[in-house]
């Protein structure tokens, strides 16, 4: 895939929800502002990343926010163009090519939105390999890139740059900030360079989605397993097919946080699976016993058409399957589990990985 056209959108958003690992905003939303773009600005230019120029100036842009609340507060093209334009301003330098800050729904689709709207092409890679719920946590932040400048934009047109002391602190304030302007916004930061890209970002983040899409579109198709696809591409495994029997979400600090209970079907009968999270699902515990954390994915599918099923789409009946798939292994450094292992989270344990 060397450039994105409006049919390559319903697959990168349906690979893109399910390496979100639930959070990374609703994908449909992304579809939409994304297909609008692409249909005004035109096709969208998709660069390999080891064939990013040492020299590019690289803009990643994504959403900020609780993913819930965009259910009734939908972003704006004219707030991604926003963010962009403004961080590009107070940088003083002309912007090459813009990036993905995570695989997950809507913010492996902004960027589409950004890269038509400024005609620049799209990088193929990300910062996570999946959706992480705070902004630090990105695999530049392992190699000394900083968050800021950065710039945070609202739809009512307001805008600023922050410049912080470190990556965590852009976090906390972009966070304030984010929360003032109701509970979501558009951000651009971890301004690179083409050498910064190529060493820190995750590469073919975007086509990986769109392969994602296709399998599962066209497994549905001929009538094979969906599921089984996924986690075969993904290098995964199924932890748990049941029925969501209760969902406690809410919206705390800029997150959604909470958890859903699933009653186990077929082979589960009888067991039970928790899923904690904070935007993204973050451990799945079976009967009391942690099955799989952070960093590693976990992924709730429905069970018929391997469609993922985000937080805040979670709900009472449904069924679905959860599976987890490995994370890119810098994750699994000291240095990465320190930055988005389970103990950051809160939980006081050492990271449960695909292989248990």
């Amino acid at each position: 895939m060397r450039e994105i056209t409006e049919h390559d959108l319903h697959d990168i958003a349906r690979g893109a929800a399910i390496l979100g690992t639930g959070g990374g905003g609703d994908p449909y939303i992304g579809r939409l502002l994304a297909l609008s773009a692409v249909r005004t600005h035109g096709t969208v230019p998709l660069v390999p990343l080891p064939e990013v120029p040492d020299d590019a100036v690289v803009l990643p842009v994504a959403m900020m926010g609780a993913p819930t609340v965009m259910v009734e507060k939908l972003p704006s093209a004219e707030q991604v163009g926003l963010a962009a334009r403004t961080l590009a301003g107070y940088l003083g330098k002309e912007l090459t090519h813009i990036a993905c800050a995570e695989a997950g729904g809507v913010n492996s689709l902004i960027p589409v939105v950004a890269a038509a709207q400024l005609g620049l092409p799209l990088v193929d890679a990300d910062g996570m390999g999946r959706a992480f719920p705070e902004l630090q946590m990105v695999l530049p932040t392992l190699y000394g890139i900083r968050a800021t400048p950065m710039s945070i934009a609202d739809e009512k047109g307001n805008r600023g740059v922050l410049d912080t002391v470190d990556n965590r602190w852009a976090e906390r304030l972009a966070r304030s900030a984010t929360i003032d302007m109701g509970c979501s916004a558009m951000i651009s930061n971890y301004a690179m360079s083409g050498s910064q890209a190529r060493e820190s970002l995750v590469p073919g983040t975007l086509s990986l989605c769109a392969e994602l899409g296709a399998l599962v579109r066209s497994a549905r198709a001929s009538h094979d397993d969906p599921i089984a696809k996924v986690v075969d591409r993904l290098g995964g495994r199924r932890l748990f097919s049941g029925k969501v029997v209760d969902v406690a979400r809410r919206t705390v600090t800029g997150f959604a946080r909470g958890e859903a209970r699933l009653s186990g079907m077929d082979g589960d009968t009888g067991a039970e699976l928790v899923l904690r999270f904070q935007n993204e699902h973050l451990v799945a515990e079976r009967d009391g016993v942690v099955e799989a954390s952070v960093p590693d994915l976990i992924c709730t599918l429905e069970r018929e058409t391997g469609e993922a099923v985000t937080t805040e789409g979670l709900r009472f009946g449904q069924r679905v399957t959860v599976i987890a798939a490995p994370a890119d292994p810098r994750w699994h450094t000291p240095e990465g589990i320190a930055l988005a292992g389970p103990r950051y989270f809160g939980y006081d344990i050492d990271p449960i990985g695909v292989a248990g």
